[in-house]
């Protein structure tokens, strides 16, 4: 499955002005897996129950007013279950949210 970067962004960006600024490649891992549960027909619950977690958690993942997030974990273990590599999950390169500046660290 490939994401269409100039589409998904676009479409996107009013999305990634919510309250918790999550990065980009976050924000990137969290619309794959909301595309892939959407393609498939899954549920929250059932993308909870592949990964091991409560149904609250992915709806705070997909609620972009909260913090929760995927991790390397998860992405492993969807990797595995739907016959892909962890590296389909990211994007092809990397993304930054503010090209030649640090992000600063709270």
């Amino acid at each position: 499955m490939t994401v269409n970067y100039d589409q998904e962004y676009k479409l996107l960006s009013p999305i990634m002005e919510a309250k918790v600024k999550l990065d980009l490649i976050e924000q990137h891992v969290i619309d794959f897996v909301r595309k892939l549960r959407a393609d498939k027909k899954l549920r929250q619950e059932d993308i909870a129950y592949i990964i091991g977690v409560k149904a609250s958690f992915i709806g705070n993942v997909e609620n972009l007013s909260n913090p929760a997030k995927y991790n390397l974990k998860h992405i492993n273990v969807f990797a595995d279950h739907f016959g892909l590599s962890p590296k389909d999950f990211l994007p092809p390169v990397a993304l930054m949210n503010s090209p030649g500046k640090k992000e600063d660290k709270k």
